[in-house]
């Protein structure tokens, strides 16, 4: 295999479609003919549903046709399989805005992993229905929105949220413990570009200091759960979940620890796959090429 090169144009193919022979042979086919090199190539059959999913990174040296091109040579064989699909240069980052209350510790994780270069990300904003944030948003250089919500003030909340998505071009809007509800139009409208993060717990505890209830009832284990964001509320497609052991001898502000911290690493894993391309819907759920 060809080693790339830093000069190398870099794109990722994601696709799915009703399953039947010859889907990967044609694909292949065509990036061999076109002079491309596979780098990185996934595959899913889900037999339940009989839909077939692929996601390939490949590079190009040389003469390139750029994004806009490769579409166009893609678009007969995606309309003869009934595709769905997206080309996409590896190389641009996401434009994501990140969305906060006054919890920080999932924001802050997310602005060190960017500014680390750990995330395909530009963040050209953080919105927060409080102010408390904005000196630690400042400090990493994002400019940060205080958009106040109210039951009273939710519409126009909102259509400043749309005003910036659409200001900078947005990909992804993060919710980094942003702690109120979006509209179901908004959910609608940003279906598949919104990732939400909450506390996930057996047995569930809703409302105020979830922890601490959680801490009342003896919980064995702390989790958490990323989610594309639906109008059904905590009920979208899960991306990313994970736990971490919790024990009598924890105190509760102990017990807040561990769920911020593993809360902080399941967005953190959700945003870089959803960054990276290696996420595709699957009705209710999710394909995680990781």
């Amino acid at each position: 295999m060809r080693v790339p090169t830093s000069t190398d144009a870099e794109y990722v193919l994601l696709l799915s479609c009703p399953d039947r022979r010859g889907i990967v042979a044609t694909v292949t086919a065509l990036l061999f003919e076109q002079g491309a090199n596979i780098e990185e190539s996934q595959q899913f059959d889900d037999v339940r549903t009989d839909q077939f999913f692929m996601r390939i990174r490949y590079s190009v040296g040389g003469d390139d046709v750029g994004v806009d091109g490769w579409r166009e040579r893609f678009a007969p064989v995606a309309a003869e399989y009934g595709m769905e699909w997206s080309v996409r240069d590896a190389r641009v980052p996401y434009r994501a805005v990140l969305m906060v209350s006054r919890f920080g510790h999932c924001l802050n994780d997310l602005l060190f992993r960017w500014r680390s270069g750990a995330l395909n990300l530009e963040i050209p904003a953080v919105v927060s229905n409080h102010p408390d944030l904005e000196p630690l948003v400042r400090s990493y250089g994002v400019p940060f929105h205080h958009v106040p919500v109210t039951a009273g003030t939710k519409p126009e909340a909102e259509a400043t949220l749309r005003g910036i998505v659409a200001e900078h071009a947005v990909d992804l809007v993060v919710l980094a413990r942003y702690m109120q509800v979006l509209s179901d139009d908004l959910a609608t409208d940003l279906a598949g570009r919104v990732v939400n993060i909450h506390h996930s717990f057996l047995p569930s505890f809703k409302g105020a200091k979830p922890y601490h209830q959680a801490f009342e009832r003896g919980v064995k284990l702390v989790g958490a759960t990323a989610h594309y964001v639906t109008p059904a509320l905590d009920e979208g497609p899960i991306i990313e979940q994970d736990v971490v052991r919790a024990d009598h001898r924890m105190t509760p502000d102990e017990l807040v620890r561990a769920g911020e911290e593993v809360e902080s690493r399941v967005l953190a894993r959700a945003v870089r796959w959803h960054c990276e391309s290696r996420i595709l819907l699957n009705g209710h759920r999710t394909v995680v090429f990781s």
